[in-house]
């Protein structure tokens, strides 16, 4: 996955399959969701992504991956790009 602020032109882009053609797009209220032709999501898209999120949308970058096995889920929480992260912290799933 692959997430892409362009400050220039105020889009967030969130790519999830690369590499694999785009067949249809629909687009709702500002917002672009990319399809495959099996219709698996290739991209998500936020135009005037300040406007709809805050005023630097890349300060919201925080990954996590969360690894479920069952009742034993592991949250393992990315570090914030931006500078803002300080490191890695395990967190157990509720």
């Amino acid at each position: 996955m692959k997430i892409e602020y362009d400050t220039a032109h105020d889009l967030l882009n969130i790519e999830f399959l690369a590499n694999v053609p785009i067949d249809d797009s629909v687009e709702m209220d500002g917002v672009v969701i990319d399809y495959a032709k099996d219709k698996r999501i290739v991209a998500i898209e936020v135009m005037d992504a300040s406007k709809r999120t805050t005023r630097k949308p890349i300060d919201l970058t925080n990954l996590a991956i969360v690894k479920s096995s069952g009742s034993d889920a592991v949250r393992e929480s990315a570090e914030k790009y931006g500078g803002k992260g300080k490191g890695k912290a395990k967190h157990r799933r509720p």
